[in-house]
């Protein structure tokens, strides 16, 4: 299963699609096709140009209307051009119409989303949630997809039934699929669930946030090590654990793969033993990409998803990280109109969140190691006022540590 779509267009150019509803502004969707943009790279897929449409709701036959379908053939007639992206997920139905309007290849946001985490899987672990995904995915859009499934069939139960049309056949043996790939995870799962426990009983500290925010960047400079870092959504899939000592006190430091908008809700339900590293925290440290223009937004979208994978409420550090790249536009003395978030200093929102979250933020680089100190000394502080409630006996050796 693993890249059975991106293998076709890799290297190709592609034209992103996107509408503009009662749910989502002209600003929100301009947004939302950049991010698809950086989805498509990569992929290795080359996108070329962005088409909008404002309607109340997607047509349910073809996503987008029929006069815009034409202007998007026209426009890959003229420039050659082999593949659409729809910036949300389609149906089997719009699938199919709209391959045969436009007699091209089709993708959707989530199908991109599951072959860039198949392309990212290093672990077999992760190969194996990410192949649950991608069958989950398939299964109610076989009528135009069952020829991916030519090479998964082989004798016994595989074989299909007297008079059983193709279509039935490759249900059944999608369904199969998804519920040896089920019981595979159980076994997995039970196997890490012994192995979180075999760690002892020190604190776990989580790092979590939006995909690209520098979560392994910041790993790779608390922990020493040399987790894998690149400027690329989805750079970490397979969560990475880690010892990290900051003026002798021990503590566990995961990094979780990176939550994005409209993440397909299979995905999350495939990774949620991968996210038990969440789950199982005693504090998160969510890292916020604070150069970005939408970064409240990206925030907005960790916090839903953090409330999906576990309704319990943790102490949380927020980490803005990258001031080293902010900018902001100053309002002349003369404008009068209303100041918006961009005219806001990095001292403005410092002030701003330094109140909202009590004093539980720091302002960073990692990539500049700007403020690694301070980050440290909150961590700490945060890590021994865990350890101290859990084991109070143990409270002796702080007061020796910080003598130190």
């Amino acid at each position: 299963m693993k890249d059975f779509i991106i293998s076709e267009v890799k290297n190709e150019q592609a034209v992103l699609v996107g509408v503009i509803t009662q749910f989502q502004t002209e600003e929100q969707v301009k947004e939302y096709l950049d991010e698809l943009d950086f989805l498509a790279e990569t992929a290795g897929i080359v996108p070329v140009k962005h088409f909008t449409q404002k309607i109340d709701h997607p047509n349910p036959a073809t996503f987008v209307n029929s006069g815009k379908l034409a202007e998007i053939r026209q426009y890959m007639d003229e420039n050659d051009i082999g593949v659409v992206i729809f910036d949300d997920e389609l149906t089997a139905k719009q699938i199919r119409n709209i391959e045969k309007e436009l007699g091209v290849k089709i993708l959707d946001r989530t199908s991109l989303i599951l072959d860039i985490f198949a392309m990212r899987a290093q672990t077999a672990y992760a190969k194996t949630q990410v192949e649950l995904a991608q069958y989950q995915y398939l299964l109610p859009r076989l009528t135009r997809m069952w020829s991916h499934l030519d090479r998964q069939r082989g004798g016994g139960v595989m074989m299909r039934g007297v008079g059983e049309t193709q279509l039935e056949s490759d249900r059944r043996i999608v369904k199969i699929k998804i519920a040896e790939l089920k019981e595979e995870l159980k076994t997995i799962d039970k196997q890490m669930t012994v192995q979180r426990k075999n760690r002892g009983k020190m604190v776990r500290v989580a790092l979590v946030g939006y995909t690209n925010v520098g979560k392994s960047t910041l790993m790779n400079l608390l922990s020493k090590s040399d987790v894998f870092a690149e400027n690329k959504l989805f750079a970490t899939l397979d969560t990475t654990v880690r010892k990290v000592i900051i003026d002798n006190l021990p503590f566990l430091l995961s990094d979780t793969v990176g939550f994005i908008r409209k993440l397909p809700t299979h995905l999350v339900e495939s990774f949620k033993s991968t996210l038990d590293e969440v789950r199982e925290a005693d504090l998160l440290v969510h890292v916020v990409d604070i150069s970005h223009p939408n970064f409240e937004e990206q925030i907005e979208v960790v916090e839903k998803t953090l409330m999906e994978i576990d309704k319990e409420e943790k102490p949380t550090i927020i980490v803005f990280n990258k001031i080293d790249a902010f900018s902001y536009v100053k309002k002349d003395e003369d404008d009068l109109s209303p100041i918006r978030r961009e005219n806001l200093s990095l001292e403005d929102l410092r002030k701003t969140w330094m109140a909202k979250m009590k004093n539980n933020c720091v302002f960073i680089s990692a990539k500049n190691k700007t403020n690694i100190d301070e980050l440290k000394n909150m961590l700490y502080e945060k890590v021994k006022e865990i350890h101290i409630e859990r084991y109070p006996y143990n409270d002796f050796l702080f007061q020796k540590y910080d003598e130190e």
